[in-house]
């Protein structure tokens, strides 16, 4: 009987976490996902003849990216005060995280407005209008679905503090987050510097 209690303790140990073998499969399988998206990018950069190319209307987009960037700190900063069970700590960095990524998107709202009334570029357009707006698109969606998880626990915060049983949750979608910054500074580097 106590080798039967040893062994089921010893295999607990050594057990698979389900929940980051759940993650990590959503993460690879998002990777890709946006790799399909970034080969196609480039595949059709060089056979776009008409229309306005990328040199001709992309600027790069150095403070969405600083806010991006910035909230994998403050999500990071969160998921650890989280764990030490610090709750005014840990709301107010996941408000930062929300308002960081918040104007991310506002400035990703901004700079298609601008693409499509003035510079005339939609999806529509040539090849480099396609696969820009699918490509950026498809990040940006990742970055509302992150959003709307990382509001749901702000309002679950703010009714109570029942996060603080849920370190080990937080931290896989502080894993996520990560992965959604991770994946911008690809599309960063093939948009706005490669494709330019």
């Amino acid at each position: 009987m106590n080798a039967d209690i040893k062994r089921t303790a010893d295999d607990s140990s050594t057990a698979i976490d389900r929940g980051q073998v759940g993650v990590i499969c959503v993460i690879v399988t998002e990777t890709a996902l946006f790799t399909i998206f970034v080969v196609a990018y480039l595949f059709y950069l060089g056979a776009v003849q008409s229309g306005p190319q990328p040199k001709d209307v992309l600027e790069c987009p150095w403070w969405p990216t600083i806010c991006l960037l910035s909230s994998s700190v403050t999500v990071t900063v969160a998921e650890r005060a989280l764990a030490r069970r610090q709750f005014r700590r840990f709301v107010g960095w996941v408000a930062a995280t929300l308002a960081l990524g918040g104007e991310f998107i506002r400035q990703t709202a901004i700079e298609w407005r601008r693409l499509i009334v003035v510079d005339h570029l939609t999806i529509k357009t040539n090849a480099f209008g396609s696969t820009f707006y699918s490509l950026v698109g498809l990040h940006a969606s990742h970055v509302i679905v992150g959003l709307a998880l990382l509001m749901l626990v702000l309002g679950v915060s703010l009714r109570g503090r029942s996060m603080l049983d849920q370190a080990r949750r937080f931290q896989f979608l502080a894993w996520y987050w990560h992965f959604v910054d991770a994946v911008w500074v690809v599309v960063v580097s093939v948009v706005y510097v490669v494709g330019r």
